[in-house]
This record gives C-alpha cells, sequence and structure tokens, in this order.
C-alpha cells in the first residue's frame, strides 16, 4: 500500500475543520444553551449567538488537522485487503486514535468556548485567565473524559448488538465507518469513484444519524464543562451526569438540543467531510505535477 501524503491531510483536515466551525457557531451556541443547566434563556436565548467564537477560531484548524493526520496514519498502519471484513473495524479504530488526540487540542477550547456561550457578557480571553487562575490547566481539561466517551468507546461495546444501548455507541465510531461505507457503496453502483459533492452528501447522512445516537453523552458533556468548580458534576462522572439530567428532565433532557445538534453536524458533515476530499485532492494532484 503506498503512503498516503500526510501533509496533504493535515492541511485538508485545518481546512475543513476551520469551514465547518465558522460557518456552523450559532446553531452550536442554540444548542449549547438549550442543554444548559440554567436553561435556554438565562443562558442567552438567541443573543450573542457568536459568543465564544475566538476560541473556536484557534483551536479549530489544529485540532482537525491533528484528527485527519491521526487517522490517515493510523488506516496506512492498520491496511486490510480492499474486499477484508475488517476495513470498518479499521476504519473505527482509526477515528479512535484520530479523536484521542484531536481532543488534547479540541476540550480546552471546547471549555472556554462553552462558558463564553452561556454567559456572552464575558471575554473569552477573560473566560480563560479565569479558568487558569481558579482551576489551572486541570479546569481546561474538565470534560475530556466525557468528550472523548462521546467520540470513541471500549471495544466491549462494539460486541453490544442491541438497539437500546445503540446511543452509547460513541460518535466517530458511527459516523467515519458509516461515511467510508457509503461512498464505498456509491462509488460501486456509479463504477467510479464518488465525487467531493457525494463524498460530502455521504457526510451530511452519516453525521446527523450519528449526532442523534450521541446527544445524551453531549448533554453529559456539556453539563460538565459548565459546572461549577467543586460541585458534584464538575468531578467528571459522565454517568453520573447524564443520571442527574434523567432524574431531573427525563428523556427530554438527554436529548436537549437533539435537533439543531443533529441539523449542525449533518450541515457540518457535508462541509467538513466534503472540504476535506476536496481540498486533499487538490493538494495530491499540485503534488503530483510539481517536478
Amino acid at each position: 500500500m503506498e503512503a498516503p501524503d500526510f501533509t496533504a491531510s493535515l492541511v485538508a483536515g485545518g481546512v475543513a475543520g476551520v469551514s465547518v466551525d465558522l460557518i456552523l457557531f450559532p446553531l452550536d451556541t442554540i444548542k449549547t444553551r438549550l442543554q444548559s443547566p440554567q436553561g435556554f434563556s438565562k443562558a442567552g436565548g438567541f443573543r450573542g449567538i457568536y459568543a465564544g467564537v475566538p476560541s473556536t477560531a484557534i483551536g479549530s484548524f489544529p485540532n482537525a488537522a491533528a484528527f485527519f493526520l491521526t487517522y490517515e496514519y493510523v488506516k496506512y498502519l492498520l491496511h486490510t485487503d480492499s474486499a477484508s471484513h475488517f476495513r470498518p473495524l479499521k476504519h473505527m479504530l482509526a477515528a479512535s486514535a484520530g479523536e484521542v488526540v484531536a481532543c488534547l487540542i479540541r476540550v480546552p477550547s471546547e471549555v472556554v468556548k462553552q462558558r463564553a456561550q452561556v454567559s456572552a457578557s464575558s471575554k473569552t480571553l477573560q473566560i480563560f485567565y479565569t479558568i487558569l487562575s481558579e482551576e489551572g490547566i486541570q479546569g481546561l481539561y474538565r470534560g475530556y473524559k466525557s468528550t472523548v466517551l462521546r467520540e470513541v468507546t471500549q471495544l466491549l461495546l462494539l460486541q453490544s448488538q442491541t438497539i437500546d444501548r445503540l446511543w452509547l455507541i460513541p460518535f466517530s465510531l458511527v459516523q467515519f465507518p458509516l461515511w467510508e461505507s457509503l461512498k464505498a457503496l456509491w462509488s460501486w453502483r456509479q463504477g467510479h469513484v464518488v465525487d467531493s459533492w457525494q463524498s460530502a452528501v455521504c457526510g451530511a447522512f452519516a453525521g446527523g444519524f450519528a449526532a442523534v445516537v450521541t446527544t445524551p453523552l453531549d448533554v453529559a458533556k456539556t453539563r460538565i464543562m459548565l459546572a461549577k468548580a467543586g460541585s458534584s458534576t464538575a468531578v467528571g462522572n459522565v454517568l453520573s451526569a447524564m443520571h442527574g439530567v434523567w432524574r431531573s428532565q427525563g428523556l427530554a433532557g438527554l436529548f436537549a438540543g437533539v435537533f439543531p445538534r443533529m441539523a449542525a453536524i449533518s450541515m457540518g458533515g457535508f462541509i467538513f467531510l466534503g472540504a476535506y476530499d476536496q481540498t486533499r485532492s487538490l493538494l495530491l494532484q499540485v503534488g503530483r505535477k510539481s517536478p
């Protein structure tokens, strides 16, 4: 198997990440406020929907670049025959590794962004310094476990086929194998590799489905990141956070923000994965033409 161009993966991933995060930021703000403990109106409603955008702008490129660089590298290391039944597992493992690495960059950015989204009067830099002074570096990584858990899962969950546990399957383990499978099916049906817009459509379907089934984990992540320092929720116990939401708000609470989340991630999947494929293809073409 020919080694992929990792520089192209890094740049294409960064471009895709910045594009989707900045375009869809208002929907993300609405989703966060719907999931916040104080409720949508008290968290800011529709006011200041770009609060926290500097944190996202700074973190988007390195976060997405780190994900796709790791994703392509692990796929290369785990090369299997194109007809192998292990291809979905390879994509799951590659996506899981990518998320673990990317979350090292994503989580601090996410913590600052979400606190700015529910406190639009505070400046992003002020929130950053407050977290550092009151909680230290650990405060910036509050919710790391819940974020990673939302994105990847223990291999034991791969053995579960029951519908009532489907929502526990974290995001990337749903999105990326589904995206790759849809592209492969479309390629087979039309007799040639999918175009970038077709890859984007596959990304939209994969992202929307993954968004719905992982919303309870996203709610838990939001509650942990927004919790007052020293509270039981701030400790970062994902199951405890979810149980607290279930007791106070029931099923509706666990799926708070599901529609803007699904809309944002469906559109995000279209932009993100389409932009990634298009940018990477262009960079590889330029690389081949260069002497």
